[in-house]
């Protein structure tokens, strides 16, 4: 799987494309292949550690979240044992919490994930 990185607060310029282990979903999680994503006014705050309080939150001198982004859509992909209110090709959308991560796709397929 590939991602949009970032390693340091800044310009546009600090993301780049990185590779990354696809992710498993553990009991009580599902994995969402992502079709749709944004880049919304909150992931611009973050990259930029604009208002500076930012980095109080999410890393001082570099951030703690590498890949940004928390708007979902998509198709589920794998659902943990326990999850029981959706089950794989479901059509799904909404936020994740503040682990953000959507900012990734498989590079086979082109599908995000």
């Amino acid at each position: 799987m590939q991602a949009i990185t970032l390693d340091q607060y800044g310009t546009p310029e600090v993301l780049h494309l990185s590779d990354l282990p696809k992710p498993i979903p553990s009991d009580n999680q599902i994995l969402i292949k992502m079709m749709a994503t944004t880049v919304n006014s909150g992931d611009v705050r973050l990259r930029k550690a604009d208002p500076f309080l930012v980095r109080l939150m999410f890393g001082f001198f570099k951030p703690k979240i590498k890949v940004l982004g928390n708007v979902i859509s998509g198709i589920v992909e794998a659902v943990g044992k326990d999850v029981t209110a959706f089950k794989v090709s479901d059509e799904v959308f909404g936020l994740s919490d503040m682990t953000m991560g959507t900012y990734t796709y498989s590079a086979n397929n082109t599908n995000f994930y």
